[in-house]
């Protein structure tokens, strides 16, 4: 018997919406959330601008010992697996802990707080040694990435497979296929899945001002993040989580939960041609794209939405709409796609994730969030992007990709489950 895979809740923290809720307002209304850096001093850097959250860890509920040993990035993943919990209906901890697994996608992990850890013990950089006793409780949890999926497991009961996955910008979407091909292998029947990343770092700012990724537009935040647009300069670094319950269908149905979707088909492949750079002619997105289809049995012409990552710099913009082209061919031009980045910025290992929760709210309510700033497309970038505003579509089968550095690319297919053949 082939077992099936669906998301039956979600949790999301993300800049400028406290909740799922918030979340979709923002981006069905086209509002952007960047603004200048307030997390640290950005004045020495190229780029001065992100997208942040405004946190407050008590007010979200985190105990004690939380707001103490866990970081900014295990934090925002507390916050979104709890109210993933309680939106698929398990209140505050699952029922079977030994068949419940987590899989926590991250890119830059606890960068924030080894960044703090650093500029504590060398008393703000100094240059004399560091001093350990100046070390804060959380420092081991922040240096072993596993401590994520450690704190998700700890918070939600679960005792069955634990998995960090950390491979850049796709974390998201690679965690929460992980999670399926678990239910998949009877390895596990619930799985609480999804990414969180906390990256905007002097460390991390200083990366992408070094590879000049990141936009320069700090005189004019609000419209920085312009993917597609002929005059976009690079991304706009966010932060965030989404976590989600993947359950196993036939369990979901016995105990009446209303899935999202199912996650019909993914796929990952790598080109290994640069570390930071793409192959022009997009070849391995589109075949990330076509074996996810595969997977999923279906046509190009089936889908109804594609969330793009659309990062908003020159080179993968264009490099995404050549892949759709082979991928989908006639369908590329006929499907609407568009970029959230463009409201609530890049948010690196978490931004599948955060991209995946837009894609099931576009689904359960039949909208389509718009690619925001987009107001001269580039030429080169000739495909239906939803400009500005949000349209409301039928959205039955939905794809959401995933681009990172070194050549990762991801793709996922989302139907509703009384669609699939399988």
């Amino acid at each position: 018997m082939v077992r099936r895979a669906v998301i039956t809740g979600m949790g999301v923290l993300a800049p400028g919406g406290p909740d799922a809720a918030g979340f979709w307002r923002r981006i069905t209304e086209g509002r952007t959330a960047t603004r200048r850096i307030t997390l640290f001093d950005p004045s020495p850097f190229r780029s001065r601008i992100a997208a942040e959250i405004d946190f407050d860890p008590a007010a979200h509920g985190l105990s004690a010992r939380e707001r103490e040993h866990a970081g900014r990035a295990a934090q925002f993943a507390l916050v979104a697996a709890r109210a993933a919990l309680a939106d698929g209906g398990f209140g505050g901890a699952v029922p079977d802990p030994y068949r419940t697994g987590v899989v926590v996608g991250t890119a830059a992990g606890a960068a924030a707080g080894l960044d703090l850890a650093y500029r504590t013990m060398s008393r703000g950089g100094g240059t004399d040694g560091l001093d350990p006793a100046l070390a804060g409780p959380g420092l081991h949890a922040d240096f072993v990435p596993a401590s994520l999926a450690v704190e998700v497991a700890r918070a939600v009961g679960a005792e069955g497979p634990a998995t960090v996955v950390t491979d850049g910008c796709t974390s998201g979407l690679d965690a929460v296929a992980h999670a399926a091909d678990l239910i998949a292998e009877d390895r596990a029947d619930v799985v609480v899945a999804g990414a969180t990343d906390a990256p905007i770092t002097p460390v991390a700012v200083a990366a992408f001002d070094a590879v000049r990724a990141a936009s320069t537009r700090n005189d004019e935040p609000g419209t920085a993040s312009r993917p597609f647009d002929a005059s976009r300069d690079g991304f706009v670094l966010g932060e965030g989580a989404a976590l989600f319950v993947v359950e196993e269908l036939g369990r979901a149905r016995r105990r009446g939960a209303r899935p999202y979707a199912e996650i019909a088909g993914h796929a990952a492949r790598a080109d290994g041609f640069h570390m930071t750079g793409l192959r022009p002619d997009g070849r391995e997105l589109a075949r990330a794209v076509t074996a996810a289809l595969d997977a999923a049995r279906l046509n190009p012409e089936d889908l109804d939405y594609v969330s793009a990552h659309g990062s908003g710099t020159p080179l993968n913009d264009r490099h995404e709409t050549l892949a759709y082209k082979q991928a989908l061919g006639a369908h590329a031009h006929r499907v609407p796609i568009s970029s959230i980045k463009s409201m609530v910025g890049h948010a690196m290992g978490s931004a599948g994730a955060i991209e995946l929760a837009s894609c099931l709210l576009a689904m359960r309510h039949h909208v389509v969030p718009p690619t925001a700033n987009l107001t001269v497309p580039d030429p080169r970038c000739d495909l239906d992007y939803v400009p500005r505003h949000a349209r409301e579509h039928r959205t039955d089968a939905v794809l959401t990709v995933g681009s990172g550095f070194g050549g990762l690319q991801s793709a996922m297919v989302l139907v509703r489950p009384d669609r699939s053949g399988k």
